[in-house]
This record gives structure tokens, sequence and C-alpha cells, in this order.
């Protein structure tokens, strides 16, 4: 039997961004105003939103898992340093399963789990579980529908 496939978003469902930007400098912060994203070596700073990782490892379990990230085109370390974050936080089940692309789109699969409808995401050609939206306002929403 073939499990369903489940992306998953790195920042705002995985990651929590903002743990990053804390650790910021005002001067960069600064610098960068408008444009945070673009800050070098900032995806490496960000800490896992609470309860994603335990989530990820119980839907694992019924689904074929993997990430489907978008990487700032002007950040030369980003699309590294997710790597990086996905080998100290989940190697053991995102190994080798990560998609970087400005097209979430063109991914085929059963799940989307992103808090935004930007590259492609709302497009998704499967079903896109929307994180932050009343039908689904945070991830225990999201495994009571695809563990129910």
């Amino acid at each position: 039997m073939n499990k369903k496939r489940i992306y998953f978003d790195m920042d705002g469902v995985l990651v929590d961004f903002e743990s990053g930007v804390s650790k910021i400098s005002e001067e960069t912060k600064e610098q960068y105003k408008g444009r945070i994203d673009e800050i070098p070596g900032i995806f490496s700073l960000m800490d896992p939103i609470p309860g994603a990782i335990e989530a990820v490892h119980l839907l694992a379990k019924r689904y074929d898992v993997y990430i489907l990230t978008t990487s700032p085109w002007n950040n030369p370390t980003a699309a590294n340093d997710k790597i990086e974050w996905v080998k100290k936080h989940m190697n053991d089940i995102f190994h080798k399963r990560v998609i970087i692309t400005h097209h979430k789109e063109l991914c085929q699969g059963d799940y989307l789990i992103d808090d935004r409808g930007k590259n492609g995401a709302s497009e998704f050609n499967g079903e896109w579980l929307h994180l932050g939206s009343p039908k689904f306002p945070d991830m225990d929403a999201i495994l009571n529908y695809l563990l129910m």
C-alpha cells in the first residue's frame, strides 16, 4: 500500500522565524529593514516551533513526508542554512527529503502544510492545509484532521 504524501513548509510551520530575528543585532536589522529574510545566516539561528518535531514524527508513521520550502533569492546562505537546520533537528525523518523551490504548485502530493499561500502553495495540486486559518488554526487541528 502506498502512503499518501505530505509536504511541510519550514518557516512558520516547523521553524520559528521570529526566534532567528530575535538573535540578530539591531544594527543588522536596520541594515536589512524590509528584507530581514536576506540576512546571511539568519535561517541557521532559528528554533523549532514547539510541538512541530513531535507532530512530524506522528505523521511520518502514516504518511510519506517531505519538506517543501522556499529560499530567499537574495540570501546567499539561506538554502544551505535550511539544509543544516534539517540535519540538526530532523535528519532522521527528512534525510534527502528536502525540496527548495519558488514553485510549490509543481510538486506532486496529497497534502501541503503551509502557513502562507505564496510561492505556489495556494495552487498546490493536492490539498493545502493552511496552518493559521480558521479550519487549521494550529498543528493540533492538522493532526486531528490527518490522523482521524
